[in-house]
C-alpha cells in the first residue's frame, strides 16, 4: 500500500520483504538522494549521548574544514541545542505554517548556522501516535534539495532518537553511507547496538548504507563492548569518558570545543578530531552478525 498524504510522501509503505523480516517497509524514492556529501546517521540508546556525540563530531569537522549540516530527527528537536544556543524551529513546525507548500519557505526559515559555521535543521516530528518518522525525515530532505542546500555540503550527520524499533526510525540509513552507534560500556546500550547493526543490516540489502562502527561514550572502560565486537565483527571508532565537564557543556549550551582548556577537555576534543579525520578518509564497511536475544544475555548479562 502507499500512504497519501499531503503533500505526497516521498517515502511510501511497502509489504516488499527483501528490507529486513518485516511485512511493511518505509522506502525512498530515487530523486531523494542525498547527493555527493558524505552522510553519516548516528544511533544509539535514549539518553547515551548522542547529540552531545553528533554535535561535537559536526564541529571537529568543520575544525578540519568541512562544511557540515546536523540534522536532528526527534520530536524533542534539541540535537543541535549546544550549537545553536537554542531550540530552532523544526521543518514540519514550519511547513504547517504554510500548510506544507514548501515554495513559500525560505531557507533562513528552517536552516541555521551555529557554531563554527555548523548549518542546523531540525526535522520535528508529528503528533504523538499520529504519524511517522519516515515520512518526516522524507520531508525534511526533500525541503533541503529543493532549495540547493545539500549541493555545497561535504558532510551531512543524521542525529536519530533511540533504539529502531520501526522502519520510520530505520528512515535516516535510507539516506546515508554509514550508519554509526553510540554505546555506554553496559548491557542495556549494547543491547540497543545489537538490534542497530541488525536495522543497519536490513537496510544494506538494498541501500547503500554500511555499517561503520560504534563510539563508545561516558565510559571508564570498554571491555563489555569490546566483547561484543569479538562476538559480531563490530569495531570501536572512538572513545569519550564520563567526564563531569560533559555534562556541563549542555547545561551552559555550549560544544565541548568552547569549553575551558584543561587537559582532559583537550583530550577529547583530540579524540573528536582524530575520529573526523578518520571517517572523512573513510571506514571500511563492516560485516557485524547480530547476536540472538538470548546470546546477547549469555555474553554480557550474567556477569
Amino acid at each position: 500500500m502507499t500512504v497519501v498524504m499531503n503533500p505526497p510522501p516521498i517515502q511510501t509503505l511497502s509489504s516488499r520483504r527483501g528490507d529486513g523480516e518485516g511485512s511493511v517497509q518505509v522506502h525512498m524514492d530515487a530523486m531523494a538522494a542525498v547527493g555527493t556529501a558524505k552522510v553519516f546517521a548516528v544511533y544509539g540508546k535514549g539518553g547515551i549521548g548522542k547529540s552531545t556525540t553528533s554535535s561535537n563530531l559536526a564541529v571537529a569537522f568543520s575544525k578540519i574544514g568541512r562544511r557540515v549540516l546536523q540534522i536532528g530527527c526527534d520530536p524533542k528537536h534539541d540535537s543541535t541545542f549546544t550549537l545553536t544556543k537554542r531550540l530552532i524551529p523544526t521543518v514540519i513546525d514550519v511547513l504547517e505554517t504554510v500548510e506544507f507548500h514548501s515554495e513559500e519557505l525560505r531557507t533562513e526559515d528552517f536552516v541555521f548556522e551555529g557554531y563554527n559555521g555548523v548549518l542546523c535543521v531540525e526535522a520535528g516530528g508529528p503528533p504523538a501516535g499520529t504519524g511517522c518518522g519516515g515520512y518526516v525525515v522524507g520531508q525534511t530532505v526533500k525541503l533541503l534539495k529543493e532549495h540547493h542546500l545539500l549541493d555545497e555540503t561535504d558532510v551531512v550527520i543524521f542525529d536519530v532518537l533511540g533504539d529502531v524499533v520501526c522502519g520510520g526510525f530505520a528512515s535516516p540509513l535510507l539516506h546515508a553511507d554509514r550508519g554509526i552507534v553510540v554505546a555506554a560500556n553496559d548491557f542495556d546500550s549494547i543491547f540497543a547496538m545489537n538490534r542497530i547493526v541488525a536495522a543497519i543490516k536490513a537496510k544494506s540489502k538494498n541501500y547503500p548504507v554500511r555499517l561503520g562502527g560504534v563510539i563508545v561514550n561516558r565510559s571508564a572502560a570498554t571491555d563489555q563492548v569490546e566483547k561484543f565486537n569479538k562476538a559480531t565483527g563490530m569495531r570501536t571508532l572512538a572513545h569519550f569518558p564520563d567526564l563531569d565537564a560533559i555534562r556541563r557543556s549542555r547545561l551552559k549550551k555550549a560544544t565541548l570545543f568552547e569549553m575551558d582548556g584543561t587537559p582532559e577537555m583537550l583530550a577529547v576534543q583530540a579524540e573528536y578530531i582524530r575520529l573526523a579525520e578518520l571517517l572523512w578518509a573513510g571506514v571500511d564497511p563492516l560485516q557485524a552478525e547480530p547476536l540472538k536475544d538470548r546470546d546477547i544475555f549469555d555474553l554480557l548479562g550474567f556477569d
